[in-house]
């Protein structure tokens, strides 16, 4: 990750400071929101290529995209790196093919698990269910952001890797570098995530 590219996430909204209420009802100051990403196609088209080469060192057969958040970035990282893509819906559609997972997949095949940011890695966990159960190999879960709340250490627990191309640390550091944010705002986001730790 380069200051430039630090700098197009935050220039796109991906990253905001103030005060923030989160699903689970505590106050954050610092909210992270990568969906507006949809919105900024030369940003999300340089996080594609950058996720495209992680992606080719783990080498699967498949990418899987977590909707909603997760689908655009996995479509621009299937075209960076050529690697087919496919995702599970929420719900089975109740006509035409009733599919769990959308595209073309065989059993046994390796998939890495594709999605924006990781907290407690519970979503993922679920997520990884349907894949699972229809015959595909789950070992790795790619995101673009950690939000270093211990997400890796529960996807650890079931057996899963977890790989992230920016953890906050040093993308609060590169937006204390490139003057976006103060070192107060800084240290009051770390101050939150060590108060808040997933295990």
């Amino acid at each position: 990750m380069t200051d430039e590219l630090y700098h197009q996430v935050f220039a796109c909204g991906c990253i905001r400071f103030g005060e923030f209420k989160l699903r689970s009802g505590l106050l954050s100051p610092f909210y992270v929101d990568l969906r507006v990403l949809v919105s900024c196609p030369q940003t999300l088209r340089a996080l594609g290529e950058e996720m495209a080469q992680l992606l080719k060192q783990l080498a699967p057969d498949r990418i899987a995209a977590l909707p909603y958040a997760g689908l655009p970035i996995g479509v621009a990282a299937s075209i960076a790196s050529d690697i087919p893509l496919i995702y599970p819906r929420k719900e089975a559609k109740g006509y035409g093919t009733a599919r769990l997972i959308e595209g073309s997949f065989q059993p046994g095949e390796r998939v890495v698990v594709v999605d924006d940011v990781i907290t407690d890695g519970a979503t993922k966990i679920e997520a990884i269910k349907p894949l699972e159960e229809a015959g595909l190999v789950v070992k790795d879960v790619v995101i673009l952001l950690d939000r270093e709340q211990g997400g890796d250490r529960v996807l650890a627990r079931h057996g899963y890797t977890l790989h992230s191309l920016m953890r906050l640390t040093p993308t609060l550091d590169a937006l204390v570098r490139l003057g976006h944010i103060t070192d107060e705002q800084r240290q009051a986001a770390l101050r939150f995530v060590a108060e808040h730790q997933f295990s």
